[in-house]
């Protein structure tokens, strides 16, 4: 043979065995085989039919028992019967292998068969079981899918396991008490508010485990935050405060529009063009994205536009039946829209039509106890029924179509908040609200009402403080709470739910770098070089010794003056010399009510011995001649002084 052939050979054969070794079978460069895709598609039918129908009767043989002989008795002919349709397939495989290879000549190419694939079955046989009286066409597979469905049919049917509450994170807001919680529909961003003025931005996909909020700021400078919501397309976000003007804020934090304040001067606030008094809820309209409400304290629920900030859009006046103005402590608009609901301090729940603001469409007016705040309203999913949180340590379910009594009350629910939440599950199957307790007497709970039945079914404690706020999102599936000790709690489900808090637990905590924090730039003033500095003392004797140099520093107190005075200094009556003259005006026993008198005391003394003014003229100064005093000056000298004053 010749050499040059043989060497390729043998290349070939070495490239063969490194790709065999690569894909894990060999025969590359053969013919490869051809299949009936569906001869083995019906194969592996028939095969399914017949492994089907042998473990129908071994099920059957077990339920029988020793009652059901004849059935063991016919078993082993059945088993027989397979066994010989086994040995059949096998032959006709074998035929069928060897009529390939004879084709071929050559070794199968591509891996092995599976052995469904390869057994050839009689069909006659195979046929008349799946016939057969009680035979069956489902596989094992099939009825355990069956059984999955079965229990998620059964998870279907209760509700408390629907609850995402096998993890938890905690945010911490603050120390104060949490009074507000919103989510974007999306469920990307949380932002809490609470009584210590902040709003804090929170966003699950950039935070870490560190759990830090992004942003936080003062919209309302030093008023309480009593709500906080998100638009329906999560572009801005609805401030709700202590003062009497809304704000709107974009997503970042920056302000968009501040309602107007109204006149407190005038009577009627449907002629004011905002509010009043301080604010206590609001929220968005489910449908229109431009469109909020807000109630307050001045009487009155006002719908706003974002484009116009001048003025409100609607006014609707809560109104006792005695026709005075009562105080809407929260309010609601219906899941489509169509209706605003409120809840007032007298007790009362008014809706109105969003259309019509003059009269309420329904009036309950004793919802809950009169001078209890009403905390909270919540439209269902389905827009039926409407729950409310009282204050009065109650939660009722209400049907709109019959406003006149409760469906359900629940009692026993401690409230001490004006704004403590209840809301819907998802599926509408849960109502969810908060209790409240008072400082280190308990846990605060979630507690969760069956609304069909209106059993409580499930509830967990938060913490040691009340559950104020509470939120269960559609589309992450979990549970937002805001409590009174500033924690804002997220539970959640790894297998349940979405996103959210899952995002950021999965984040390890981000290090600092030491070169990040060598390179900082400082911003360094001309007084505080070192050319500027002050020397450092090292010792307390040094600088002794340069105050004892010092004039100044080691000038010594002057003592008190004791006596007439001395130095300069007057004492006694004080050391200005303003108190010597008026002590010295004070002494002076002179009489000076005639003036002439005064004057001529001196001027014997004067003549004599002239000082001042007379030696300058002396030569030219006439000799001076004064008159001589009458009898009547005399006799009007020698009068008391009290006469002279009475003249």
């Amino acid at each position: 043979m010749d050499p040059n052939k043989l060497g390729e050979a043998s290349d070939r054969m070495s490239d063969d065995g490194e790709m065999a070794s690569v894909m894990g079978f060999s025969g590359f460069g053969k013919k490869a085989r051809t299949f009936d895709l569906d001869a083995i598609f019906e194969q592996t039918r028939r095969t399914a039919i017949e492994r089907s129908q042998r473990a129908l009767e071994e099920r059957q043989t077990e339920k029988e028992g020793e009652s059901s002989k004849s059935a063991e008795s016919s078993l082993p002919t059945q088993r027989d019967k397979s066994a010989a349709a086994s040995s059949r397939k096998q032959e006709s495989s074998g035929d069928s292998s060897s009529g390939s290879d004879s084709d071929s000549d050559s070794e199968l190419i591509g891996p092995p068969l599976p052995p469904q694939y390869t057994a050839q079955g009689d069909e006659d046989e195979l046929v008349r079981q799946s016939h057969q009286p009680g035979g069956t066409a489902h596989s094992d597979d099939e009825d355990d899918e069956e059984d999955a469905e079965e229990d998620d049919d059964e998870d279907d049917n209760n509700p408390v396991k629907k609850i995402p509450d096998t993890h938890e994170i905690t945010l911490q807001h603050g120390t104060k008490t949490v009074s507000a919680l919103c989510l974007d529909p999306s469920g990307a961003r949380l932002v809490t508010g609470g009584y210590d003025y902040d709003v804090r931005f929170w966003d699950f996909a950039g935070m870490d485990q560190a759990l830090q909020a992004f942003r936080s700021l003062q919209p309302c400078e030093c008023h309480q935050i009593k709500s906080l919501q998100y638009s329906i397309t999560g572009d801005v976000i609805l401030v709700v405060s202590g003062n009497a003007q809304a704000k709107v804020l974009d997503r970042d934090g920056f302000n968009v529009m501040e309602c107007v304040k109204g006149d407190q001067y005038i009577v009627d606030m449907a002629n004011t063009k905002g509010h009043t008094a301080m604010l206590n809820c609001g929220c968005w309209h489910p449908k229109t994205k431009e469109e909020f409400m807000t109630c307050s304290n001045d009487g009155t629920v006002r719908t706003w536009d974002v484009q116009s900030d001048k003025k409100h859009k609607s006014v609707f006046k809560p109104r006792s039946f005695q026709g005075k103005k009562v105080i809407p402590t929260c309010c609601a608009y219906s899941r489509d829209g169509k209706l605003v609901a409120a809840g007032c301090q007298d007790g009362t729940i008014q809706i109105w039509d969003r259309n019509l603001s003059v009269h309420t469409k329904f009036h309950c007016k004793q919802a809950h106890i009169p001078g209890s705040d009403t905390s909270c309203l919540s439209f269902s999913y389905d827009g039926v029924t409407l729950a409310s949180r009282g204050g009065d340590d109650t939660l009722k379910m209400w049907d709109i179509r019959n406003f006149r009594k409760p469906v359900n009350v629940a009692t026993g629910l401690t409230n001490y908040f004006t704004m403590t939440d209840c809301c819907f599950s998802p599926d509408d199957k849960l109502l969810v609200t908060g209790t409240s307790v008072k400082k280190e007497e308990g846990n605060g709970k979630l507690v969760f009402f069956d609304r069909a039945s209106f059993q409580k079914v499930y509830e967990i404690e938060v913490t040691n403080a009340s559950v104020v706020r509470c939120l269960w999102h559609p589309k992450l599936n979990q549970i937002m709470v805001g409590t009174g000790n500033g924690l804002a709690k997220v539970y959640y489900d790894p297998v349940k739910s979405h996103r959210g808090a899952k995002l950021c637990v999965v984040k390890s905590q981000r290090k600092e770098r030491q070169a990040e924090t060598l390179t900082q730039d400082y911003i360094i003033t001309p007084h505080a070089l070192p050319m500027f500095r002050e020397a450092r003392q090292r010792s307390t004797r040094k600088q002794l010794e340069k105050d004892r140099l010092d004039p100044k520093k080691s000038h010594k107190p002057e003592p008190p003056v004791s006596g007439p005075g001395r130095g300069g200094r007057v004492a006694a009556h004080g050391g200005t010399l303003s108190s010597f003259i008026v002590k010295n005006i004070a002494l002076d026993k002179t009489d000076d009510s005639n003036p002439r008198a005064a004057i001529l005391r001196h001027a014997k003394e004067a003549s004599d011995n002239p000082y001042w003014v007379a030696p300058a003229y002396t030569h030219t100064q006439p000799e001076p001649v004064f008159a001589e005093e009458s009898e009547e000056d005399e006799e009007a000298e020698k009068e008391p002084e009290w006469k002279k004053r009475k003249i």
